[in-house]
């Protein structure tokens, strides 16, 4: 379901502007339609009072949890079933945040990257999206929503921005506590500034050089590092928001001193910060995690050299929960599911 479904589903019952934004607050916020001091008989249609709990049991649908994968950061994985039986993964980080799916796989094809290996299952509709942060938030407070997960919003962006503006007006999310990542699609650039609620941005690094990057991420657009810095650079100067440089530091791969040379090129002086996360590694693949000694090396010469790095681990290492992981495990038959853990109270 798309939000814009919904709403004229509401129009259709004779709900106006502020019976709309009632219905959308409350969803998106994870509280019942009959949450409040009022009657909802003294104020809202009948017709829609009357259509109120299916079109709950309906948003409810959107979207169910599969199984809980609890970390001992404080992080939660979560495994969703969407509606017809695909599933994508969602992540409750430390310090009220969410990480969110906007597809089933993932067309760009990033060779380090599970989710990459399966392709482009479908993509994930606007309220499966916010269906995704209201099962967060029955679990925890959600202040920050990235859209990091399964997928490049780039390629389903039109969904995505209809679940960025819904969040960021009635979902109660600040603006720059939505951030949207990408592998650098020139679209999202063009779209971006155009739009009411302008979230913060994330762009996929992971390499200065051309040639490296063409192998990395396959089917990205063949933008150069270059060409990236500087649209991320205009950007974050018409927003205010620093731009995140994503970075996956692989062993032998993209941390040597070229690297870190082309790093202090591109980045110095830039409205922007690097996140640097080792590898997190995925079976089968012959990538490696450099040590925490070497990364933490790496992120002192770059803070030397002017370049403002976040030396970070991914989330859920402990319970294998890279991006893709959950769902790959959850869709063999031998691979072990684990039950949903009660929401502690």
């Amino acid at each position: 379901m798309r939000i814009e479904t919904l709403r004229e589903r509401l129009r259709g019952l004779g709900a106006g502007p502020r019976h709309e934004h009632r219905v959308l607050r409350l969803w998106s916020q994870a509280q019942p339609q009959d949450s409040g001091p009022r009657r909802l008989q003294d104020f809202m249609p009948h017709a829609l009072i009357a259509e109120l709990p299916r079109i709950e049991a309906d948003l409810a649908a959107l979207a169910r949890l599969q199984s809980v994968h609890p970390a001992q950061d404080g992080s939660e994985r979560l495994l969703v079933e969407l509606a017809d039986g695909q599933a994508v993964e969602s992540v409750l980080l430390p310090r009220e945040g969410l990480c969110i799916s906007s597809q089933v796989g993932c067309a760009v094809g990033c060779v380090f990257c599970m989710t990459g290996r399966e392709g482009l299952v479908r993509h994930v509709s606007s309220g499966e999206m916010v269906a995704q942060v209201v099962l967060a938030r029955q679990r925890r407070i959600v202040r920050k929503v990235v859209f990091m997960g399964m997928g490049e919003p780039a390629h389903n962006l039109d969904e995505v921005l209809e679940a960025i503006d819904l969040l960021g007006t009635v979902g109660n999310i600040g603006h720059k506590s939505l951030v949207l990542s990408t592998v650098g699609d020139p679209r999202v650039f063009e779209a971006l500034p155009q739009q009411r609620v302008r979230p913060a941005l994330a762009l996929s690094l992971h390499t200065t050089r051309a040639e490296l990057r063409a192998q990395l991420l396959p089917r990205a657009p063949r933008l150069t590092p270059e060409d990236i810095v500087d649209a991320g650079e205009r950007y974050a100067r018409a927003t205010g928001y620093p731009i995140q440089y994503q970075w996956t530091l692989i062993e032998g791969v993209n941390d040597g001193e070229d690297e870190l040379e082309g790093i202090v090129r591109l980045l110095k002086g830039k409205y922007g910060v690097l996140n640097m996360i080792p590898y997190n590694p995925v079976a089968d693949l012959q990538f490696r995690r450099p040590s925490w000694e070497r990364a933490a090396g790496i992120a002192r010469h770059l803070h030397r050299h002017g370049v403002l790095t976040k030396l970070r681990h991914s989330a859920g290492q402990d319970v294998e929960g890279g991006c893709g992981q959950l769902r790959a495990r959850a869709t063999q038959p031998s691979g072990p599911v684990i039950p949903i853990l009660p929401v502690p109270g």
